[in-house]
């Protein structure tokens, strides 16, 4: 598979990207983390052929260190800020997979297709890159129907952050925090007229999940109508 895309190539981008690439070391070490995974994921993990790891598009900052010994192949928008988290990628071991919704949408699915044939697990963000916050989009279902792959939907929470006043309110992870991964019921898509039911449910499971990360970390109830919660 040909290298990692590169399109900017400034001071920038360089030294904030390695920065980033410590500073996610530096949050795995000081955090601890709860896994909660189910079962039959944790079969499909260890046994494969492979699975999609999905996530809400404000939760995905701290996955970088857990997810480290997993093969990973995350699509990453183009944009000059996707640009920071396309060069940690590969010191953790993962892929990058530049592309999106609006920009790049049929080229990064074929490379995601092709990274799935090399072993890689895609883990995707479903209301990204520009939302709506919270509301699933087909390029996650697209996937799961082409390669026959089930989506793990996974939520997460953190005690220590802050919040970004971005389209997703964005969380920041923190040092010295805790942190909880909640696995939700495997999905998968069987057709074209599949995805409006597979879309409704991963929604829902990937509420709840977050929802029981919520509930562990910090005793509060997730509601994705409160924007600002």
């Amino acid at each position: 598979m040909a290298k990692t895309q590169l399109p900017y190539n400034d001071w920038k981008h360089a030294l904030v990207s390695s920065f980033a690439y410590y500073y996610s070391v530096f949050l795995g070490w000081t955090t601890r983390v709860y896994w909660f995974k189910t079962p039959k994921a944790e079969e499909l993990e260890k046994n494969g052929p492979g699975v999609i790891y999905a996530i809400w598009h404000n939760q995905q900052l701290f996955l970088l260190y857990p997810y480290r010994k997993h093969k990973i192949a995350a699509l990453i928008s183009q944009s000059s800020d996707g640009e920071y988290i396309a060069r940690c990628l590969p010191k953790f071991g993962m892929l990058a997979v530049r592309g999106s919704s609006t920009r790049g949408g049929t080229r990064a699915l074929i490379k995601l297709l092709q990274a799935t044939r090399e072993g890689y697990s895609p883990m995707l963000t479903p209301d990204g890159p520009r939302g709506p916050i919270y509301k699933v989009q087909p390029g996650i279902l697209f996937l799961a129907k082409k390669t026959g792959w089930p989506i793990v939907p996974v939520g997460s929470a953190l005690s220590h952050k802050f919040k970004v006043h971005s389209w997703d309110r964005m969380r920041i992870p923190l040092p010295f925090g805790k942190t909880a991964l909640c696995y939700g019921d495997i999905i998968y898509v069987k057709d074209d007229t599949d995805m409006p039911r597979a879309a409704q449910e991963l929604e829902k499971q990937l509420n709840a999940m977050t929802d029981k990360a919520e509930m562990f970390i910090n005793k509060k109830h997730f509601d994705p109508t409160e924007m600002d919660s």
